[in-house]
């Protein structure tokens, strides 16, 4: 017997649905939990078609466009929250189109791992699924792969379904106050260098998060205590946290040459849900701390590729050596209504709601009402007298005039970014 996977029964809908299309074969993500003895799937999403693609003519399985996808509904997933494979459905041979589900697998992990801010750990789960569904049969075939092992065989997976898989889910969420500053780099002809050098800076803000102590229900609790212990079972429970960040003296006394820096600073929401397998308060903490790094690496990255393509449509324009910048807010939405599972999308400050349910649709196949959407627990950021004046001088060289490809926002000095004003903010700021 391989590797278990309890299945939400919706996703069996969900894939009969897409079984009844006529056309080219689809493809898409499966999306859960994974635990030492079994793994969770409590989603499945099919890869969008391109705007440019006809069903008659359109690439089915293009490789690059599904790990886009799966990169994209990364970031729009909370802690505890993972792209755990791929599905095909396609009335071809299964050991024909295993070989592309193995490519898919592999691809989509690289891409999606490439954006943590955070070192794998012993206890992680490298296991990921492909699945392969002929339409026509309805035959269901599920194997797994080590994703730590590019020449790691097709193992048999036992696939179940199963009716309220996360509605008794735990729920752990904090509110954290974020103050950070990240130099940039001296030369910065090139956008991917910039985003490197970016990604290097918000590594030393995470090795603090890591290294925080966190507090569940105003404890420190043994990383083995379950953390339902004395709770009823299969009713959804809700803890709240707090993180306790001691400061970097490597971001506090370190002197280098840098051409500019962006300071990163407000409160942010973040949730992390966790089965109810006797979850122990380890996971807890590690789930919420990754939801804590993988939240702010999103904003800043959007924000980045915002006014990367902004430069291009306003290529050598003037820019002030410093610059307000507003990260988008995080908006949460509900799986189901009657769960406690929720997906998250990232809104501007320019956008509204009804381009929130569009990207739910289209990333995640959810059907949205916009009074459905969670709104409350992040309100935009607003620029007060002083956010930028406060910030110390930055001296400039001749050297740093912007040129071609260079990240206009911040091109000579100081760049802040402001995240969200959490609602009813619960946070202990640095100690």
């Amino acid at each position: 017997m391989g590797r278990g996977y309890i299945v939400d029964d919706t996703v069996e809908s969900y894939l009969s649905k897409l079984c009844e299309q006529r056309g080219c074969p689809v493809s898409g993500l499966l999306i859960g939990q994974s635990s030492a003895q079994r793994d969770f799937i409590i989603m499945a999403t099919q890869t969008p078609q391109r705007e440019e693609s006809t069903a008659a003519s359109r690439i089915c399985l293009d490789k690059e466009w599904v790990t886009e996808h799966a990169r994209q509904v990364s970031r729009m997933l909370p802690g505890g929250l993972s792209v755990l494979g791929v599905f095909i459905i396609d009335d071809g041979d299964a050991k024909d189109t295993l070989m592309t589900l193995q490519q898919l697998v592999f691809a989509v992990e690289n891409l999606i791992s490439s954006e943590y801010l955070w070192a794998p750990t012993d206890d992680d789960i490298t296991d990921r699924i492909t699945l392969h569904i002929n339409p026509k049969t309805r035959k269901t075939v599920c194997r797994t792969l080590d994703i730590k092992d590019q020449k790691s065989l097709a193992k048999p997976a036992d696939w179940k379904y199963q009716s309220g898989v996360c509605s008794s889910w735990c729920t752990v969420s904090c509110c954290l106050n974020v103050d950070m500053l990240v130099p940039l780099p001296d030369n910065r002809t090139s956008s991917v260098s910039l985003i490197e050098h970016l990604k290097e800076g918000l590594k030393l803000w995470a090795h603090q998060i890591e290294t925080g102590d966190c507090l569940i229900s105003g404890q420190k609790l043994p990383a083995d205590n379950e953390l339902t212990a004395g709770q009823k079972r299969n009713v959804a429970q809700t803890f709240t946290a707090q993180l306790l960040v001691t400061p970097d003296e490597r971001l506090t006394n370190e002197m280098q040459s840098c051409g500019g820096s962006m300071s990163v600073r407000g409160a942010i929401h973040s949730t992390a849900y966790i089965h109810n397998n006797k979850p122990k308060a380890k996971l807890a903490e590690k789930l919420l701390k990754r939801d804590v790094l993988s939240t702010v690496a999103t904003r800043v990255q959007m924000l980045l590729e915002e006014l990367l393509i902004s430069e291009e449509e306003s290529r050598g324009s003037g820019k002030k050596e410093t610059e307000q910048l507003c990260l988008p807010c995080r908006v949460y939405c509900p799986v189901k209504v009657s769960r406690p599972v929720k997906v998250c999308d990232y809104r501007f400050s320019d956008e509204g709601l009804s381009e929130v349910t569009d990207r739910l649709k289209e990333m995640l196949d959810i059907d949205v009402a916009e009074e459905d959407l969670d709104t409350t627990q992040e309100t935009p950021a607003e620029f007060r007298e002083g956010d930028v004046a406060a910030e110390p001088a930055v001296e400039t060289v001749d050297e740093l005039k912007p040129k071609r490809n260079n990240f206009v926002g911040i091109v000579m000095a100081t760049a802040v970014a402001l995240l969200a004003s959490a609602a009813s903010m619960l946070y202990l700021s640095d100690v």
